[in-house]
């Protein structure tokens, strides 16, 4: 016989509180001072992310949902937002299943999930491990903008 496996249910039971949180939002908005951060896999299968942000952020990565996001939609498996990242907006998708931590600071409550690794990773030009991929420019946290460049060369 089977033993129960009460970490997958209990993980499924309060994903389905996130869940319910983001469809609130999706109709009603957040709050004052209401605001979530989502931590997920970005490797997971259904995960959809720009490249440039599954390059910058190769495992895991956190969403702030507060002032500035649009289009947020949920099911039952999933959910997806329009964010901006580098003053551009950018549609993402993550499915439940790759949530792995779950914020919302102004109320002082945290869901921590333990997602199993799946075998099935997101389609993506990273599938190296770190240790494998060649030699690249260390991230300084500066954004540069071509146009510095561009008036240099004038």
């Amino acid at each position: 016989m089977a033993r129960i496996d009460y970490q997958t249910l209990l993980d499924n039971a309060l994903k389905s509180v996130v869940k319910d949180a983001l469809i609130h939002a999706q109709f009603n908005g957040l709050g004052d001072g209401t605001h979530f951060f989502i931590t997920f896999k970005t490797r997971d299968a259904g995960v959809v992310l720009p490249d440039f942000l599954r390059m910058r952020y190769p495992d895991i990565m956190t969403i702030v949902l507060q002032y500035s996001f649009n289009n947020l939609h949920v099911s039952d498996k999933e959910f997806g937002v329009q964010l901006t990242f580098d003053g551009r907006p950018f549609f993402i998708r993550v499915p439940f299943s790759a949530l792995v931590e779950f914020k919302d600071p102004s109320v002082d409550f945290m869901l921590s999930f333990h997602p199993k690794s799946q075998v099935d990773s997101a389609n993506n030009d990273m599938e190296l491990p770190l240790d494998d991929r060649p030699d690249t420019v260390p991230d300084t946290g500066r954004v540069v903008s071509l146009d510095e460049f561009r008036k240099n060369r004038k």
